[in-house]
């Protein structure tokens, strides 16, 4: 039996990963937004909406992004998802203050 506890702090969002992406990876790699596009197999479009944090990396983006950047799917999804749920629970704080909270037990096995 296990409890899981996340703790992050509150005040401040995740970065975006189309922010990581834009800022980070494609000039170290000396890439432009078209030919990260056609290296990765997408369309500049989709790429740019990702890049512009307008976008989520969806699990076929992950992938992809992944083996482009050779650091595989789980972080660019891990980022997504902390990004995802930071802006829900913010969405979320009022409803969440006024309701019950439990502590559940997951059993592993």
């Amino acid at each position: 039996m296990g409890e899981y506890f996340v703790k992050r702090p509150l005040k401040r969002s995740p970065v975006h990963p189309g922010e990581i992406l834009r800022e980070d990876v494609l000039p170290t790699l000396g890439l432009s937004v078209s030919e990260a596009a056609r290296r990765l197999g997408i369309s500049r479009q989709q790429l740019h909406r990702v890049l512009a944090c307008t976008h989520p990396i969806t699990t076929d983006m992950a992938l992809r992004i992944g083996k482009f950047a050779g650091n595989g799917p789980g972080l660019w999804l891990r980022m997504q998802q902390a990004y995802d749920l930071w802006y829900a629970e913010n969405r979320m704080k009022d409803r969440t203050n006024t309701t019950d909270h439990y502590k559940i037990h997951i059993m592993l096995r």
